[in-house]
């Protein structure tokens, strides 16, 4: 396809209203394309990559992003001081909205992306299938607009079916969403989407839709002029998701019957001009391969974070044609120019361990090597010393991998996994590299419930613990790797060998010089008191003192890294105390209640 020349019309200096790997990303386009950028920061990005990298960096506010990031106001003020002609959000924080895009058209400058009123259009889950309704495309049963109370909820779940899901009636990524599989639960999921639905995005209204059992997640890139010209740039395949938060996705979308394929392709573009769209946005649908059955779930207003994977195929930087249709510019090309060629796939990066639930790990990044290659793109926001922030989303980047064909990008995704050096933090990288490996992966039978139900992380293969700071760096070169049954469980050594200095060179030998052995841990002493995993926001105490418990019981939930953590008690017994409060900050190690076993005395808790 033929790349845009020249720059986008009367767009001259370029703020970027976001942080992280995705800021860094727009200027770098910004960069090609001889624009001036302007960095926003909070006190805990003082020095962050995307900082040093703008020609010019503002401070909007302190550490939670509430009072810097998600700030319009600070954020449109720093536009106007460094005379941006234009604002970029990125995706995340401000992006879908609605608000902040009014407010940055009200101060004269250009929003990157649509009108405030097609944001807040699309962005109200419910108004969206509204729209999505009106234009023919099929929508999953559901309730009519939000819900009001639990006896409605229960209503509208005996009409449409067992099992649904609550769904925030704003906003997106996977934020605000509990599976409900019968009545029992109903009342919890509606409190939890709501309480998270508010805390991630202001907006605690939720609705229910049947839940689709094994569904794909299968998504359209559009792109849209202010001129009326909508094209789409092919699908994309986002089923592997954890809490419904995607971890890897690739373009095109995988095993797809071709009349499905057309028919998504030509909906998301039918539907975004029915809106009046403008710029870049995603049109994301659940697919039913065993049916050929879709239905529209959302769309998203914004840059997606898998849009690398699109500019891949396409050859399209989709920056660069954000930039050209905010600034006025025609598309440069018609529908019958897209071509799509070969494959890409793309794993992200968070510091996160997957063989603790996930657990979110910030911290600071001693070493960070990515890999190389012809056939590799590594889209990240910090470089060795940086450190991951506890106040922001965990993901800190992505790794691409291109291709002819799936297979040959999936092997060269796994082989630049294998690359990829991370020390300080346990990373997702390990995990996503054995997910890339899996028979179902490969074979592209997986679906969005995939990995929570069928890709358990296999303690046997869990990394060596994160080097404390000033620790010597070991050798990264496995010779060997030797599986062993143990007692414990497998048993995997990494023996590594001796590096030689001579006079000609270096002479790597399969002599043992050290090695690492990963083993699963040692169940935890159900006796003890339940403490905080990570330094976190207590969001919600889910008992009262002297409440009697069963192991399984939520007793606090936790919020950290834009993630919801559940503590549960692991015996039967009685809370004899709650150290915490709702809206408590607690550091790591905290104890958050102490609980008396059944058939102990009151006064003699777990200890």
């Amino acid at each position: 396809m033929q790349e845009m020349n020249g720059r986008a019309m009367d767009i001259r200096t370029v703020l970027v209203a976001n942080r992280g790997e995705i800021a860094v990303r727009i200027i770098r386009t910004c960069r090609e394309l001889g624009l001036r950028t302007v960095a926003v920061h909070s006190d805990a990005d003082a020095e962050a990559l995307h900082v040093r990298m703008a020609d010019e960096a503002y401070r909007i506010g302190a550490a939670p992003a509430r009072e810097s990031y998600l700030s319009a106001a600070a954020i449109v003020a720093a536009a106007k001081e460094a005379g941006a002609d234009a604002v970029h959000p990125g995706y995340g924080m401000l992006a879908e909205d609605a608000g902040f895009a009014q407010a940055v058209a009200d101060a004269g400058l250009v929003f990157v992306g649509p009108s405030a009123e097609v944001i807040a259009r699309m962005g109200d889950k419910v108004a969206a299938r509204d729209v999505a309704r009106s234009c023919g495309v099929p929508v999953p049963p559901g309730s009519p607009g939000t819900i009001s109370d639990a006896a409605q909820a229960r209503a509208v779940a005996e009409r449409i079916g067992w099992p649904v899901v609550v769904k925030a009636s704003f906003g997106g990524g996977g934020r605000g969403m509990r599976v409900v599989h019968d009545p029992a639960g109903l009342d919890t999921a509606l409190t939890a989407a709501a309480r998270e639905a508010g805390a991630a995005f202001g907006r605690p209204e939720v609705h229910l839709e049947r839940y689709l059992e094994r569904p794909r997640h299968v998504e359209v890139q559009v792109l849209a002029d202010a001129h009326g010209n909508v094209v789409h740039l092919g699908d994309r395949d986002c089923s592997v998701q954890r809490r419904h938060q995607k971890l890897i996705e690739e373009a095109p979308a995988p095993d797809l019957p071709a009349g499905v394929r057309d028919r998504l392709r030509d909906d998301a573009a039918r539907l975004a001009r029915e809106v009046g769209y403008l710029g870049a946005g995603t049109v994301e649908f659940l697919v039913l391969p065993a049916t050929g059955e879709y239905f529209f779930l959302e769309m998203n207003t914004r840059l997606q974070v898998e849009h690398g994977v699109t500019e891949m195929v396409t050859g399209l930087d989709l920056v660069s044609a954000q930039l050209a249709v905010a600034g006025g510019e025609k598309l440069w090309f018609t529908q019958d120019d897209v071509r799509l060629d070969g494959h890409a796939i793309q794993a992200r990066i968070a510091a996160e361990d997957p063989w603790e639930s996930f657990r979110p790990a910030p911290g600071r990044v001693a070493t960070l090597m990515p890999p190389q290659g012809p056939w590799v793109r590594c889209d990240m926001g910090i470089e060795s010393g940086d450190a991951v922030a506890a106040e922001y989303d965990s993901m800190f980047g992505k790794v691409l991998a291109r291709g002819p064909d799936r297979d040959t990008a999936r092997r060269r995704l796994i082989a630049a996994l294998d690359e990829l050096r991370v020390d300080g933090v346990p990373t997702t990288a390990p995990y996503l590299r054995g997910v890339l490996a899996s028979a179902e992966f490969a074979a592209a039978v997986h679906d969005t419930g995939s990995l929570e139900r069928d890709w358990a992380p296999d303690p046997a293969l869990r990394p060596a613990a994160p080097q404390a700071p000033g620790a010597p760096t070991p050798d990264p070169r496995p010779a060997r790797r030797v599986r062993i049954a143990t007692d414990r469980g497998p048993v995997e050594v990494a023996i590594y060998g001796v590096a030689s200095v001579h006079g000609t060179g270096v002479t790597f030998s399969a002599r043992p010089g050290r090695a690492d052995v990963s083993v699963g841990r040692a169940a935890d002493d159900p006796g003890a008191p339940p403490t905080a995993p990570m330094d976190a926001t207590v969001v919600a105490v889910a008992v009262t003192q002297g409440a009697a418990v069963a192991p399984g019981d939520v007793l606090v939930v936790l919020e950290a890294m834009k993630m919801e953590i559940e503590v549960r008690s692991e015996i039967t017994g009685t809370v004899e105390k709650l150290h915490v409060t709702t809206g408590a900050s607690v550091a790591a190690g905290t104890i958050l209640a102490e609980v008396t076993p059944a058939g102990r005395p009151s006064g003699q808790a777990a200890s």
